[in-house]
């Protein structure tokens, strides 16, 4: 199974992509860099958790790091699209581990006040603290010479973000490959109309501007792929093509009211609205997830 894939600049203003696929949460996270410069930043990075055992690891973030070492490579940025609902964030250890400043867009403040009340947790601190820099619609920053541009693309979560590199545009869970749609809108705080929204935004992009997505269910069994262009997007992805807004929203309530949860949203957002941080050790050391009951809608009895 491919589970990296490198995608090379084309030329002056435009980042080489490198892209690593996690095969059990179907991820993918990414080490963008500017070649002239050799800065570099991580987007939406795994830290590894097995449900069964309760188990947590760095297999993934660790991987990152020795492709970054391997290609000389200096970290400024660890970036999150979004808060992630069906794998654990590793921004926090990779923070530690380079020095590099986290930073996610600023609504993630909305959706802590959602998970906030969801998980009964009155101390949880709901103004982004937890990361260094809060990004809003319009912002720009750099990776080396690499100009990055934000836009708000909202409707999976209240707090989704673009990143705009040169010719690459990172559009997280809001555009899936071509041939198989794109992402649900079910989630506290989600919008199949603002879904929409974001997508037009990311369409109106030149055709040949390389996108590249935050997960791959690789259908009918093909290979892992999380790169493609707006061109693609528009003349084959099936929730698009020949769709306008009301259909689109029909087709998405009708589609995400079929979905169970993922299977380790309760588990992840309590780690994730907190910048991929794990619960404080307790008395006797050792660390807690609390679970909420008949917290969502979704559940899969068959």
């Amino acid at each position: 199974m491919q589970t990296f894939a490198l995608s090379r600049s084309n030329g002056e203003g435009t980042p080489d992509v490198a892209g690593f696929f996690d095969p059990r949460t179907f991820s993918v996270q990414y080490v963008v860099s500017d070649p002239a410069t050799k800065r570099c930043a991580i987007i939406d990075p795994v830290l590894d958790f097995d449900e069964k055992s309760g188990a947590t690891a760095t297999f993934n973030a660790d991987n990152l790091l020795e492709y970054i070492a391997k290609e000389g490579l200096t970290v400024e940025w660890i970036l999150d699209t979004h808060p992630h609902a069906d794998h654990f964030s590793a921004a926090q250890y990779l923070k530690e581990q380079t020095g590099a400043p986290t930073a996610i867009g600023q609504y993630v403040t909305q959706v802590q006040a959602l998970w906030q009340e969801i998980y009964h947790w009155a101390e949880m601190h709901i103004d982004g603290r937890q990361w260094d820099t809060l990004f809003k619609e319009g912002d720009t920053f750099h990776i080396g010479e690499l100009k990055v541009g934000v836009l708000h693309s909202p409707g999976h979560t209240l707090a989704s973000i673009t990143y705009v590199i040169g010719d690459t545009a990172f559009v997280h869970d809001t555009l899936f490959q071509p041939d198989f749609g794109t992402a649900r809108a079910d989630f506290p705080g989600g919008s199949a109309k603002a879904l929409w929204e974001s997508i037009q935004q990311i369409l109106a992009l030149p055709d040949d501007t390389r996108l590249f997505t935050g997960h791959d269910y690789m259908p009918n069994g093909r290979e892992p792929n999380w790169q493609s262009s707006v061109a693609e997007q528009r003349a084959n992805n099936p929730h698009l093509v020949g769709n306008n807004e009301q259909n689109y929203i029909s087709l998405r309530h009708q589609r995400d009211s079929e979905l169970p949860m993922p299977k380790l949203i309760l588990h992840a957002l309590q780690v994730n609205t907190r910048g991929g941080r794990l619960p404080e050790p307790e008395a006797n050391g050792k660390r807690y997830l609390k679970i909420p009951l008949d917290a969502l809608e979704g559940a899969a009895w068959d």
